[in-house]
């Protein structure tokens, strides 16, 4: 299809692009004004977007369900920090509500220079496909896709194939997944671009991916028999090539935060060389007890000097050339080096690795109680070779692992592979199993954590004849809505507990409200602050997705001039928000404060909650929960292991004398704390629903979704059922 596109102005491209693999139809169409201007774009349109397809009995694999990618109108902008960022969108087939995962690299400016602000992908293609967006010759065509199961062998494919044709490496940027994908429900979608400056094999030049990892998109794609989205352009020329409304205000406003980001990272978090992995060393800390060991039994542990950032930077990250994800941005934490691998088909041979994040390195090092980091960036590197999450995978080994230590599974269970901690060439083998299916345990453990719980325990009975230990198993399997942890532990963040529970509408993931860290740091000291900051920092965390942008650059570079601003909240870095406002008018033409740009993120949230009603109906607020694990010590021996902070917790809960809770037995001071953590845990949920305005049933209220004007573009479905619901809820405290 030929298709015709303008010049961007004020960062849109106002087209949208739509793909219907069934019916074989290429559409162009005009992004309407009205949506535009109310969704933002990124998150909030994608969403909108997928509200506009999916009925509440849809599935993930319904050829209806879209698979989306959608970037925003500050993306893409190169003369300011951090504007790489994309958005996945669909209905995910690990949770089945929608899935939402961002990404880097060039995907989404390339997309958005083509000349669309989103691409929207129905139906399923009868082979696998490659869709190619040829922004040169604006021309949209579906393709036989290379015959490649592994990444990088349809990364190089794809490549060898638009070079031949005279494409410069530097003028493609693609997506693509593997034959993980097709096997498990959290397979992930990686974005491929060409880093002209890293050296690679004696010349400079190298082809880096970024990942849309959570929710399980891969998968979608790859059930829609989707192999790789190819879109080929180049940045915009000229003066004000992105159309903003005042060029010069933008560019003002970048040089500000490149300034900062110079001046501050190397003396603080040093993401220019250690990446995000550094905050391994922070989360290790003693008084901190927030970096999972050993599927989040434990909070720290002496050997995690070993996988930390600093032993990363001076040991096996390749600090030559830039490493940004995006030109522009100076933050430079995209971090990799090369690794030999010592297992799969490649073994023997050194690979680059792009990781590992933080994440990553949690994961696969000090949750599965392994500590050598060449390990971690070999399951790293099969994961996105494979085309599966590395969260995901992970934190579902870990809970595996653990059904070992704790008896629930034994080898004549598992086919003869014992998963235990430390046990690098076993981890090796399952993730290989799972990404090719190829036993029993490997197969449900692709299903995810839901059908995995079922499995271990019909096992368990089977062999044993005890009871059904789905109860006990559920305390430790780390999941919220069916999405695994990402690799937080929250014992001592009360208000990431609620983040986990019941701000991030997509499950147990970070990216709505990451506050562990400045919740550690005491930035909540009262209960009425951590129920705020629940509203607050998803606005901005949620607000960046929307509009095409890193959080990084805002979120671990704080700007030393926020200690000088009063009557805030200082660790929300309101000094680098002004700049982001900056930059926000300056591209949209508007005069708006930071706080009122990212309060319109409510109106996504708001919609995505809207989405998970219509799958879970009244019983939504049930969902808003975590296991036992993420909220304290689930056995004696747990609590021991921290029992001078648990009952100086426990003492302040009950409100008694130190003295008297140590005097109690252990296992009543456990059940007691446990209990009253619950409890607190509960009542910031539901102050949590309150300040959203939703009822204690955890559903938006007409009038709430009537106030912010999220009301009129609902379907009709989704107004029918909230009416009915809306008859029978309590509504919310004034």
């Amino acid at each position: 299809m030929k298709y015709s596109r303008s010049s961007l102005n004020h960062g849109y491209a106002n087209q949208i692009l739509t793909i219907d693999l069934n019916e074989g139809t290429i559409v162009a169409s005009k992004l309407n004004p009205l949506v535009r201007d109310f969704f933002i774009g990124g998150r909030g349109l994608g969403l909108y977007m997928l509200h506009r397809r999916v009925t509440a009995e849809m599935t993930a694999c319904d050829p209806g369900n879209p698979l989306i990618f959608s970037p925003g109108p500050l993306g893409g902008v190169p003369q300011f920090p951090g504007t790489s960022k994309c958005m996945a969108v669909s209905l995910s087939p690990i949770t089945d509500i929608p899935g939402l995962s961002n990404f880097g690299g060039y995907f989404g400016a390339y997309l958005k220079y083509a000349g669309f602000d989103a691409l929207e992908v129905t139906g399923k293609s009868q082979d696998h496909c490659m869709i190619v967006i040829d922004g040169f010759n604006r021309e949209v065509s579906v393709a036989a896709a290379p015959a490649h199961d592994h990444v990088f062998d349809l990364e190089n494919a794809i490549v060898d194939t638009f070079t031949r044709q005279g494409v410069r490496r530097n003028d493609i940027s693609f997506v693509t997944t593997g034959i993980g994908a097709a096997n498990t429900t959290f397979g992930c979608i990686s974005s491929h671009y060409f880093d002209t400056a890293k050296p690679a094999h004696g010349k400079k030049g190298l082809f880096r991916t970024k990942q849309a990892g959570r929710t399980g998109l891969g998968t979608v794609m790859m059930d829609k028999k989707i192999r790789a989205i190819v879109v080929l352009a180049h940045y915009p020329r000229g003066e004000n090539p992105y159309g903003a409304a005042e060029w010069d205000k933008v560019k003002q406003a970048g040089t500000k935060l490149h300034h900062i980001i110079n001046e501050v990272d190397p003396h603080s978090l040093n993401m220019g060389r250690k990446g995000s992995a550094g905050l391994v060393s922070f989360m290790n800390k003693e008084e901190y007890q927030s970096l999972p060991v050993k599927n989040y039994q434990f909070g720290s542990h002496p050997q995690a000097d070993r996988i930390c950032g600093k032993f990363y930077a001076e040991n096996l990250f390749d600090h030559r050339g830039r490493d940004g994800c995006f030109p522009g941005c100076n933050l430079q934490c995209t971090k990799g080096g090369w690794v030999t691998l010592s297992s799969g088909k490649r073994r023997g041979s050194a690979v680059w690795v792009d990781g590992p994040e933080y994440e990553t390195a949690a994961g696969f090092g000090s949750n599965l109680g392994i500590w050598n980091p060449e390990f971690i960036m070999e399951a790293n590197w099969h994961c996105d070779n494979y085309g599966i999450d590395t969260i995901t995978t992970a934190v579902l080994m870990a809970f595996i692992m653990e059904c070992f230590q704790r008896g629930y599974l034994v080898k004549e269970d598992t086919d003869g592979l014992a998963l235990t901690w430390g046990d690098e060439e076993a981890a090796l083998t399952f993730i290989h199993q799972i990404a090719r299916q190829d036993t029993s345990l490997a197969k449900e453990t692709g299903k995810g954590m839901l059908s995995l719980i079922d499995w271990v325990a019909h096992r368990y009975s089977a062999r044993t004849g005890d009871p059904d230990p789905r109860q006990e198993l559920e305390k430790f399997a780390m999941h919220a809505k069916g999405l695994p942890f990402s690799l937080y532990r929250t014992h001592r963040s009360l208000s990431m507990q609620a983040s986990y529970a019941a701000a991030s509408d997509i499950g147990a993931h970070h990216a709505a409200a990451w506050l562990v860290k400045v919740d550690l740091l005491g930035a909540f000291p009262t209960f009425k602050e951590k129920a705020r900051a629940l509203i607050t920092y998803p606005r901005v965390r949620l607000g960046n997705d929307n509009l095409g942008l890193c959080k990084l650059p805002w979120v671990d570079v704080f700007n030393p001039e926020s200690e000088k601003i009063h009557n805030t909240d200082k660790y929300i870095n309101p000094a680098s928000q002004q700049i982001y406002a900056d930059f926000y008018n300056g591209m949209l033409g508007v005069d708006m404060t930071w706080e009122k740009i990212f309060e319109q993120t409510d109106r996504d949230i708001n919609l995505q909650r809207v989405m998970n009603v219509m799958r879970y109906g009244a019983d939504t607020a049930a969902h808003d929960w975590i296991p036992d694990r993420a909220i304290g010590p689930v056995d004696d021996f747990l609590y021991e292991s921290e029992q001078e902070y648990y009952d100086r917790d426990f003492s302040r809960m009950l409100e008694k004398p130190l003295g008297e809770i140590q005097a109690m037995p252990v296992g009543e001071r456990r059940a007691g704390l446990m209990n009253l953590k619950k409890e607190e845990l509960k009542k910031l949920i539901r102050a949590y629903y309150d300040e959203r305005g939703w009822s204690t049933l955890g559903i938006p209220t007409v009038a709430t979704l009537q106030k912010i004007g999220l009301w009129e573009f609902l379907n009709q479905e989704n107004q029918d059922k909230l009416l009915e619901l809306d008859k029978s809820a309590p509504a919310p405290n004034d």
